[in-house]
């Protein structure tokens, strides 16, 4: 690998970092010049991820590891960055929905309060350096990082509602902190490291009497994860402040409750795998409880809710407890199916949310309730004096449109063919009873199978449903205004839903390599620990590929 492609591995975290820094030095009625800057760098960003994975995924080091050692210093003692296949694919999917979402704000949100820019930005710093580092503390750090940007993003707007589901979720994130710093806290007492490799390798020496503390500190640094996450019951702020979030923000936090995934998954296979000793698999029936409990709390809620921007809450609940339920079997083919699920739900998702802000427009609020009451008490338009009832009334091309992208959002969101929703959860079933003829099939994989059906026939209905009183009510005859810049990332996060429909089998071949190194980590533990700095390392830092 040439120099300047190693010094890559920081740029998702560093051009964020200065874009940021930049634009707070600019007074806010440099708006445009912001956005500008703020486009660049997204921009550059998913130029950078589509550098990344390719790189992860390149031939010429089997394990797609490669060491980026902040300061040369040496393993563990560095601050290290490493990226592999799991960590580049999340980086792109990230790049991809902040890019749409930058630019459905650009046509009115990004002007509806101070520092949207910087904000976004410091959002994205966060997020992608929680995907890109190797210690539990820089974990803390770009968390952090993460939560006091999505503070700023979610109050942005203002508003009665907004204000107050934006203080819950400070409340709930801030307790979640406290955990975090907790868990790390005990688990560095019993190991004397931080650095995810070097974990690896001490929790399966960790004397008998000190594994119950290491146990409890990895409980702990769990919780603060699955409340990220959404699990059930530690989930009720979620609906609700997704729900009221402006939509470009909404769109954007559909990648924080996968930031929870992602670390879960790479923590537990990484520290608490099959080598782990007498803590593997640390907490695999909680999880598969908690997982089963979030998809049923998130089909019932979706079910009962009256409003889209809650029916998008309450889906986002069902994406992660199948993900959580997924985790839980252990298997490298469930997970190479998660894998595909996760990227195909957030990009749904996060334009679910932007096609909800023009479903909505000049909407009027009462109009949800008076649908309720006409299905309540079996009314339709044929109750309309005849000569009231309009006939051949043409469906105008915006409608229509609209209509078009919400099919697609119901079908990949309920799971249903053609789309990548169906590969998802096809590809998750037949890996769980792929068992070879004499198996027996577990009750936990018939329980899933339950779960995975049943929520996607909830949501299939839900949004049928809102759809119906979306574009079928007799009492919304206005066709809401919408600018190409708000309908270009809805079909953009659209139809790379649909390039991974039509590219299932390459994209498949690199899920399935994802979850093979996850599933073995001795691979990623020794191209970490084997890192070395240069002897006339730069003062920023040293890319180092692994053998």
């Amino acid at each position: 690998m040439t120099d300047w492609l190693q010094h890559l591995i920081v740029m998702p975290i560093l051009l964020p970092l200065l874009t940021a820094g930049l634009m707070l030095l600019l007074d806010e009625r440099n708006r445009i010049v912001k956005a500008t800057l703020n486009l660049l760098s997204t921009s550059a960003l998913l130029a950078i991820a589509i550098a990344l994975v390719v790189t992860a995924d390149s031939s010429d080091h089997a394990g797609g590891v490669t060491v980026y050692l902040l300061g040369n210093w040496p393993p563990p003692i560095a601050i290290v960055l490493v990226l592999d296949r799991l960590a580049a694919l999340m980086l792109l999917v990230t790049s991809i929905l902040a890019l749409c979402a930058l630019l459905f704000s650009l046509a009115r949100w990004h002007a509806a309060g101070p520092h949207f820019h910087p904000l976004f930005q410091l959002l994205l710093m966060g997020v992608n350096g929680a995907f890109l580092t190797g210690d539990l503390f820089n974990l803390f750090v770009f968390f952090e990082v993460m939560l006091a940007a999505s503070y700023g993003l979610a109050l942005h707007g203002s508003g009665r509602v907004r204000v107050r589901a934006s203080l819950h979720y400070i409340a709930f994130n801030l307790a979640t902190a406290m955990l975090f710093l907790i868990g790390v806290s005990m688990i560095y007492g019993v190991t004397g490291t931080l650095n995810m490799a070097h974990l690896a390798t001490r929790i399966p020496l960790v004397e008998p009497e000190s594994r119950v503390l290491l146990e409890i500190g990895a409980a702990v640094l769990g919780i603060a994860f699955l409340v990220k996450a959404g699990m059930w019951p530690l989930s009720f702020w979620l609906p609700t402040t997704y729900a009221a979030a402006c939509a470009p923000v909404a769109a954007m936090f559909a990648i924080l409750s996968k930031v929870g995934i992602y670390v879960l998954l790479r923590l537990w296979l990484l520290l608490f795998g099959t080598e782990a000793g007498a803590s593997a698999f640390l907490g695999s029936h909680w999880l598969l409880a908690g997982g089963l409990m979030t998809v049923l709390f998130g089909s019932v809620g979706a079910l009962a809710s009256q409003d889209l921007r809650r029916l998008a809450g309450f889906s986002i609940l069902v994406s992660s407890g199948t993900l959580l339920s997924v985790m839980a079997i252990g298997r490298e083919g469930v997970t190479s199916g998660a894998l595909f699920y996760l990227v195909s739900s957030t990009l749904a998702l996060g334009a679910f949310f932007l096609l909800i802000e023009l479903l909505e427009r000049d909407r009027d609020p009462g109009a949800d309730i008076l649908a309720v009451t006409i299905e309540a008490f079996g009314l339709s338009e044929m109750d309309e004096p005849e000569e009231e009832q309009e006939v051949g009334v043409v469906i105008p091309a915006t409608m229509a449109l609209l209509g078009v992208s919400f099919v697609a959002c119901a079908l990949i969101i309920a799971g249903l063919p053609p789309l990548s929703g169906f590969i998802a959860k096809f590809a998750i079933l037949t890996a769980m009873f792929n068992l070879g003829d004499a198996a027996r099939v577990p009750l936990e994989v018939w329980l899933l199978l339950i779960m995975i059906v049943g929520s996607g026939i909830a949501a299939l209905i839900a949004v049928t449903r809102a759809g119906i009183r979306t574009f079928w009510t007799p009492f919304e005859l206005t066709v809401p205004r919408i600018g190409v810049i708000e309908m270009l990332p809805v079909a953009m996060l659209l139809l790379a839903c649909l390039a991974m429909t039509i590219q299932a089998g390459p994209i498949m071949r690199y899920m399935r390599a994802t979850a093979t190194t996850l599933h073995a980590p001795h691979g990623y533990v020794n191209d970490v620990l084997t890192a070395s700095p240069l002897e006339a390392g730069s003062a920023i830092g040293q890319g180092r590929t692994a053998p």
